[in-house]
């Protein structure tokens, strides 16, 4: 199952709420307002900042704030920051071992499904994020269709 784990959705939150917020927020408050463990968003928000997604201010009105523009951070980026590179399967990694690869009928479709998925995910931005009415990112499936639903032979029976 392809899941995002809970620290890349606590992460996608935080950015969406300096995305709203326009000023600068500490770990606490972010918090505070969606009910997450503060010492797990601290760590999670260190990341990001490391990354070079979020910028760290000292001082009383200090906190974390976004380094970019929300039009140019992706939900992608913020997924790979925190969980590392999203694997489909396990035969799109570099160190794939599976003796099936050479014959195995569903690597192609599936490998279609992965770059998708990418795609859609680097198409959706924290801006995006912060639109109640945000539209759906629409997927070319019908490359991915295609892929997984050859054209069958026709088959012609002598009457």
């Amino acid at each position: 199952m392809l899941k995002l784990t809970k620290k890349a959705d606590y992460g996608l939150i935080a950015l969406r709420h300096l995305a709203t917020c326009r000023r600068s927020a500490s770990a606490k408050d972010i918090a505070d307002a969606y009910r997450i463990p503060t010492a797990l968003l601290s760590k999670i928000l260190q990341n990001l900042a490391r990354a070079g997604l979020l910028v760290s201010e000292q001082g009383t009105h200090g906190g974390y704030r976004l380094a970019r523009d929300p039009h140019e951070i992706t939900a992608l980026e913020v997924i790979r920051t925190i969980d590392g590179p999203i694997i489909l399967t396990q035969c799109f990694t570099e160190h794939a071992e599976c003796d099936q690869s050479d014959r195995c009928p569903v690597r192609e479709p599936l490998r279609k499904v992965h770059e998708g998925i990418l795609r859609l995910l680097s198409s959706i931005t924290i801006s995006d994020m912060t639109q109640d009415d945000m539209p759906v990112p629409s997927v070319q499936l019908s490359s991915i269709r295609s892929a997984a639903h050859p054209a069958s032979p026709h088959i012609r029976t002598q009457s």
